[in-house]
């Protein structure tokens, strides 16, 4: 975070507040340089941030590639992710990046 770029700041901390509210049973934690979040298992990390205004995230869990929704992106066999490119639509996913994060830690508690 102390190396994040100040354009982008606002960006992040909104979203790591989102994900923390989505549960209280997540974790965070660094990993690959950047917020990550976990409950049994890794669920999703904050990828690199390559452009100023874009925010990526890379959920990573197991179960990713059987939640069904329109901010996941990528068909890869063991991950999905999930870019914004303003406030503006880090608030209109909000409930949606919510949501995911909740079947994600419903996998783990079986």
């Amino acid at each position: 975070m102390s190396k994040l770029k100040p354009e982008m700041k606002p960006a992040v901390v909104t979203v790591r507040k989102i994900i923390m509210s989505a549960s209280t049973k997540l974790n965070e934690r660094i990993k690959w340089n950047a917020p990550g979040y976990y409950y049994k298992e890794d669920i999703v990390t904050f990828g690199p941030v390559r452009k100023k205004d874009q925010v990526l995230l890379v959920f990573h869990h197991p179960g990713i590639v059987k939640v069904k929704s329109g901010l996941l992106q990528g068909e890869y066999k063991d991950r999905r992710l999930a870019w914004f490119h303003s406030l503006k639509e880090i608030d209109e996913g909000k409930n949606e990046l919510q949501q995911i994060i909740k079947e994600l830690v419903k996998m783990q508690q079986t």
